[in-house]
């Protein structure tokens, strides 16, 4: 979610600028703490050209969304988003802003480095998060967390202004975690499906450049991968195939979109040396060629 234009305060907290190939959205704090929080406000969608950018942030950074409505994609899925709302965004997601009206959103960031390192394994566990209303006690509780944040803000002078302030906005991402966890069973309530998929999902987000067949990731697992595939296929109502595909090709469109990378050297950063057999892997999965996705997206 953008946040160059000048705030309520008139203050910009992010800088724009391109990090390897894919562009990367910078929240950093005036001293560069590494934590940063703002409260925006806009009536319209002001002209559009780079605001519709796909881009990521280079830090999690979590929305509070107080009033009004925004249209997003987000890792080219498209969300109609109401207040109360909050989203929570991950630095590997591709997003861009479609639409927005009469919007006051209170924006926050934290990078790894001063994330509660506790929170860091829980928000890589519920990533990709799709952006969640709000009941209106919740909502509440939030604003009064955001507002403190922002009056710390205000006491850059005082010795413990960074410890306070980072002390603080960990605990509004403990908030959104933590209503995004209650929304989800509790790990010792899964069934032992549901705890093989979910071991999966991970191992499949660490290993999909190079594991492409189930029994590779059976074998991660330490599963046979008739077992393996019955487990997913029951949670998820896919096989373990349409997982892998699924998420080699969401990395390679954003390769197609984002970055310089010809066809083939996409294919060749996702594992494939075969040009010709990912191609078709992609058009099967996506409806559409490689060429004909990014010629798509840059018309």
């Amino acid at each position: 979610m953008r946040a160059e234009p000048l705030s309520l305060t008139g203050k910009r907290i992010v800088m724009r600028h391109k990090s390897g190939t894919i562009p990367v959205n910078k929240f950093s704090g005036e001293s560069g703490e590494g934590v940063t929080i703002e409260r925006i406000a806009f009536e319209n969608l002001p002209d559009l050209g780079e605001w519709q950018q796909p881009e990521r942030h280079d830090s999690h950074s979590f929305f509070l969304l107080e009033r009004g409505s925004v249209t997003m994609e987000i890792d080219f899925r498209q969300y109609e988003i109401n207040a109360p709302s909050v989203i929570y965004m991950h630095p590997n997601q591709v997003h861009r802003i479609i639409a927005f009206e009469n919007v006051i959103v209170n924006a926050w960031a934290v990078n790894n480095e001063n994330l509660n390192p506790k929170y860091l394994n829980l928000l890589e566990d519920i990533t990709p998060a799709a952006p969640m209303p709000l009941k209106h006690e919740t909502f509440v509780l939030f604003i009064e967390a955001v507002s403190l944040c922002i009056r710390f803000t205000e006491r850059k002078k005082d010795q413990l202004y960074h410890s306070l302030l980072n002390d603080h906005i960990n605990a509004l991402g403990g908030l959104v975690i933590s209503s995004y966890l209650e929304q989800r069973t509790p790990i010792d309530k899964l069934s032992r499906a549901e705890l093989v998929t979910k071991a999966f999902r991970e191992a499949l987000d660490l290993h999909f450049t190079s594991f492409k067949r189930p029994a590779e990731y059976a074998q991660q697992l330490n599963l046979s991968t008739p077992y393996l595939n019955q487990c997913v296929k029951n949670i998820t109502g896919y096989s373990v195939s349409y997982h892998i595909q699924q998420r080699v090709v969401l990395e390679a469109k954003r390769l197609l979109y984002h970055s310089g990378q010809s066809l083939k050297e996409v294919a060749a950063t996702l594992g494939y040396d075969d040009y010709p057999y990912f191609s078709r892997l992609f058009t099967k999965v996506s409806g559409m060629a490689p060429i004909a996705f990014r010629n798509k997206n840059f018309d």
